[in-house]
This record gives C-alpha cells, sequence and structure tokens, in this order.
C-alpha cells in the first residue's frame, strides 16, 4: 500500500469518527422530545377541560322571515337565527352643507324562533328607532374601528329596548357604505 491510500484510509476513519461524535447524545434528544410531548399533553388537557367547541346551527332568514340558508346539526346544538333589515340609507348631519350619506345593511342574531317572530310583528318600530339615531349622527360619528363598535353597540341597545322581554344577541354588519 502506497502512502497515498494509507492517508486516505486514515482520512476516511478520522470522517467516520467525527460523523458518530456528531450525533445527537441521548440528554440533547431527551431535551428536545420531552418540551414537545408536554406542549401536545397540555394542550389535550385544556382542550378536554374547556369542552371543546358546542356546535352550532345557523338559519339566516330574510325580512319575511323565509330561512336563506340552512345547515344540518344534531340534538344538542344550539341554533343562531339571523334576520336581515332592508338597507337604510340616511343622510348625515353635517357642519360644512356638504351632504353625507350612511347605507346601512344590518342582520340581528337571536337564538330562538320566537324571537324571530317578535321582529317580524315589531319591525317597523326597529327601523324608525334606528332611522331617528342614524340622522342625528355626524360623518366623525361613524368613522373609524371605534366608531362602527360604538354604532353597533347602540343598535343592539336600541333594537332590544324595543324588542323586550325578547332579546337580539348581536347586530351584525353587512354593508356600511358612506359617501361623504
Amino acid at each position: 500500500m502506497s502512502d497515498e491510500e494509507k492517508q486516505e484510509e486514515n482520512d476516511a476513519a478520522e470522517l467516520e469518527d467525527g460523523l458518530e461524535k456528531k450525533k445527537f447524545s441521548g440528554k440533547k434528544l431527551i431535551m428536545i422530545i420531552v418540551p414537545i410531548v408536554l406542549l401536545l399533553l397540555g394542550g389535550g388537557a385544556a382542550y378536554m377541560f374547556m369542552g371543546g367547541e358546542e356546535h352550532k346551527e345557523e338559519v339566516v332568514l330574510d325580512a319575511d322571515g323565509n330561512p336563506v340558508e340552512a345547515g344540518e346539526g344534531d340534538l344538542e346544538s344550539v341554533e343562531l337565527l339571523f334576520y336581515d333589515i332592508e338597507p337604510l340609507l340616511v343622510n348625515l348631519t353635517s357642519a360644512g352643507g356638504k351632504s353625507a350619506y350612511l347605507k346601512l345593511a344590518i342582520t340581528l342574531e337571536v337564538d330562538k324562533q320566537s324571537s324571530v317572530d317578535e321582529l317580524q310583528v315589531k319591525l317597523p318600530r326597529i327601523v324608525d328607532n334606528f332611522q331617528v339615531y342614524l340622522r342625528e349622527l355626524r360623518l366623525e360619528d361613524v368613522n373609524g374601528s371605534a366608531g362602527m363598535f360604538r354604532l353597533k353597540e347602540e343598535l343592539l341597545i336600541r333594537v332590544n329596548e324595543t324588542i323586550y322581554p325578547t332579546r337580539v344577541n348581536d347586530v351584525l354588519f353587512k354593508e356600511m357604505l358612506i359617501n361623504g
């Protein structure tokens, strides 16, 4: 064997020794696997503790009370019903004499069919209450996410006062256009 071949064998042996040393030791492997296992167990325990998500069936109703979309659910599901109100168009109060308009399409969320029936009966009063409130708004009252949030909360309060003792869970904006 020549000196070059011996040198190549020694280099190959050193390379193999180096690779064996670079393999993960048992401690490193445990330090990686244990946190992952603990994280998975903690997530599973939290999910079981919280009880998972409750299945909800959603039904959207138009202004006449006819279902627009229907979902399938089991006997233990909570039914959510959505009642669409015809779009509202109001002239906003403006200081500079320039006209500003607000077009608002709203859906009301309830959880009982009897609530939908109550909404249908009192719809003219609800729309009137909304119109009176919206007409007094200024353009700066509805600007930004804070303005939208305040508007949503105020409409929810007003609709719940109008249809008391029936309750609306939420006011949802389908469309909100401001021309001004």
